[in-house]
Formats: structure tokens, sequence, C-alpha cells
């Protein structure tokens, strides 16, 4: 029996974004992006690998994924959010599950990684903010922004639980114990809770009558096609600017802990560290999302990227115990304020026709910058003995980015197509 918008004293809205935040906190961000720092080190020593060897693991899955995107958003359009993330969020925990079983054999490693990248683009925001772009329209930005909150509890948690599990366990138990826990959480959750439009429910987006009116599934909506999308400048501004502050953040990110203790911090406080990076991200997504509703996005995105860059010439400085912090805590406010601002300038400037797809091409510019990032900070602290090089260049790259930013025209809210 569908509920309507009179029964409804919180719109159901708002527990589809707590759900999408649940699933979030379980994705490959948190899980494997933010606590591949963590696991570096003990790998190195276990196995006698160069971080390099070991950062082109991270590089690998997210290379592949950058190219999975895209297809992921087109099931996405077509199927449905729920009946992508489910079997994802399934072989994602088996997945890391299987990290326990890792031998001396580097290629091992690569090709446990390539799986968790073919996989973990359905655990990753595309799916959630497609439902999210469908319940919301007058509060996108701020929905978009608290559902991303999930990813940003989940960097600001699981590093610091990485380390504790790696302390009580070691390495192998470690990823068994995660891979359990995601799945065990996750595909509950989703599988239950997790509807995709609020017509399902004979509810409106944003809980107004007077709220644009979305169509029911199988029906046009309005919007570029993504071959459309690709023919216009705005796309491959927006898509330049996250590569490159992908990079920036990710190189940063990935190499945190390592960076950190080769500056004489503890391995424990380098995680917290990298756990306040996640705690930033949670503010940046909030705050960026807040700020959309009311603010063209541009000038949104070149404040936080401003902040990214300057943390990351802070930590290009040679910074390290609380200003190391500070530097950390600028860089995720940046990452966490991109992820709300792709979601949101793809609605905008291109609909929600084929959302899921344009979006996961300018998801996969995003993870592509992700691949370059940590690739070269591990090449150049191998050739050279430290990060200095791979840091300015990241600083440079920032700036760039923040630049690219300010050349956005207005975009529009598209309304859907009126049902035939």
């Amino acid at each position: 029996m569908n509920t309507t918008q009179a029964d409804e004293k919180l719109f159901h809205g708002w527990w589809i974004v707590f759900v999408a935040g649940i699933g979030l906190f379980m994705g490959y961000g948190p899980i494997v992006s933010f606590t591949f720092g963590v696991f570096l080190k003990p790998l190195i020593t276990e196995f006698g690998w160069s971080r390099g060897q070991v950062s082109l693991a991270f590089s690998l899955s997210l290379l592949v994924m950058s190219f999975v995107f895209p297809f992921v958003g087109r099931l996405v359009d077509r199927y449905g959010a729920r009946r992508v993330i489910v079997p994802s969020v399934f072989f994602f925990g088996l997945g890391l599950m299987s990290l326990s079983l890792l031998s001396a054999n580097l290629w091992h490693l690569y090709a446990v990684y390539i799986g968790l990248g073919l996989v973990g683009g359905g655990t990753a925001p595309i799916p959630y903010s497609n439902v999210i772009s469908h319940w919301f329209d007058k509060k996108r930005g701020l929905a978009l922004g608290l559902a991303m909150a999930g990813l940003g509890v989940g960097t600001f948690v699981m590093p610091s639980l990485a380390q504790i599990l790696l302390t009580e366990f070691g390495w192998r138990q470690s990823y068994i114990i995660v891979g359990v826990m995601v799945m065990v959480v996750a595909i509950p959750v989703v599988a239950l809770f997790l509807t995709e439009t609020p017509q399902m429910r004979g509810l409106y987006p944003d809980g107004e009558p007077d709220s644009v009116a979305l169509s029911p599934r199988g029906q046009q909506l309005s919007g570029l096609s993504a071959r459309e999308a690709r023919q216009t400048n705005t796309f491959w501004v927006l898509v330049s600017a996250f590569f490159l502050m992908s990079a920036s953040v990710h190189g940063c990110l990935i190499h945190l802990v390592p960076l950190l203790t080769d500056r004489g911090v503890s391995p424990q406080l380098a995680a917290m560290a990298t756990s306040l990076f996640g705690g930033a991200l949670l503010i940046g997504r909030v705050g960026a999302g807040y700020l959309l509703d009311r603010f063209f996005a541009s000038a949104v995105a070149v404040t936080f990227f401003c902040g990214a860059t300057l943390g990351l010439i802070l930590l290009w400085s040679g910074a390290s115990g609380a200003t190391a912090f500070a530097a950390a805590f600028c860089v995720g406010l940046g990452m966490g304020a991109e992820g709300d601002i792709i979601a949101y300038l793809i609605s905008r400037y291109f609909g929600l026709r084929a959302f899921g797809e344009i979006y996961g091409y300018a998801f996969g510019a995003f993870t592509l910058g992700g691949v370059v990032g940590p690739l070269l900070m591990g090449k150049a602290f191998d050739n050279t003995g430290s990060y200095s090089i791979g840091l300015g260049v990241f600083v440079v790259a920032s700036v760039i980015a923040a630049g690219l930013m300010t050349r956005l025209g207005p975009y529009r809210t598209w309304e859907a197509a009126p049902a035939t």
C-alpha cells in the first residue's frame, strides 16, 4: 500500500539518505582507499616489496574502476541501484577476505586489487547519488552531502579501526574481519530499505507536491544523453578539474601514513592523522552540500579546492606534528567537497535522463586521478627518497583545478518530461 504525503511526519527521502550513508560507509572509499596506507608498510615488511610496487596495486584497482564506472552508471539507469549494489557488495566483501591469502607473488596482490576495482564501482557513490537525485531537487545539495557523510564517517573510522585490528590480529585476519563486516552490514540494509524513487511510495521529490515531478521508471526523463553531454565544453572542464584535484588529494592520502612516519610520527598517530583527514572529508561533504543549495557551485568548489591547496603546501614545506594534522584536515575538506560537487553539477548541467552514465564518466575521471596521484608519489619516493617532488606537482595541479572551476557557465535545473 502506498504511503501518501500526508502520512509522512518526516519525508521518507531522508531515510533513503540514511540508508545511502550506511552503504557508502561500507563502500570502496573508506574500506580500500583510507586503509591502504595502514597496510602498506606491513605488506612491505612481509614480502619485501617497494612502496612503488605496492602503490601500483591501488593504482591498478582505481584504473579498472575508472573504466567500469560508466558501465555501472548505465546499469543503474536501466535496472535500478539496488540490483547493482547488492551483488557488488557481496563480491567486494569476498575480495577483501581473499587478501588474507596473499602470497609473495606480487601479481597475486595486483590480481586481487584489480578484482576489487571491477566490483567496487557498485559500492561507490554512483548508484546512491542516482537514487538521492531522484528523491530530491530543491534540497539535492544537502541530501547528497548528508548521504556522502556516511562515506566521510567511514573514512574517519576505518583507518584507526584498521590499525587496531592490525595490532591485535595481524594483517591477514584484519582483511577477513573487514570483508565480513562489509557484507553483514551493507547487504541487508540496502536490500531491505533502499527505495529507488519517491513515486514508489506515492511521494514527491523533496516531500513537496509542487516540487519537480519525476517520471516513473521506464518513461523518459529530461536531460542530455551521455553522448550529448560529452560533446559539451562544460563536461570536459568538469572532468579535467575533477581529475587534477583527485590526483592531488589521493596521492597525499595514500602516502600520508608513511610520509608522516618518515618524519618521526608514530604509526598510531599517523593513522589518526588519516582519520582526521576522513573527519575533514565528512565536514566537507555536509558543508559543501549545504552551500550548493544556496550558492553557485563554482564558488563553493573554488573555496574548498583552495583549502586543499593550502594543506598540500603545508605538507610540501615539511610539516610534521600539529601542522601536519592541520594540513591533513585542509586536504580532506577539499576531497570531501569534490564528492558532492561532482554529483550536483552533473544533475544540474545534464539532467537525470542519463545521470548514472554521465556521472560514471565524471567519477571515472575522479578515480583516474586517484590512479595517477599515488603512483606518482610512490615513484617519486623510490627515485629520490623523498615525497617533495610529488607534493610540489600536486600543489600546481590543485591550483589549476580551482581555476577551471571558475570557467563554468550558469547551470540549469532540469524538469522531468511529461508522461505521455
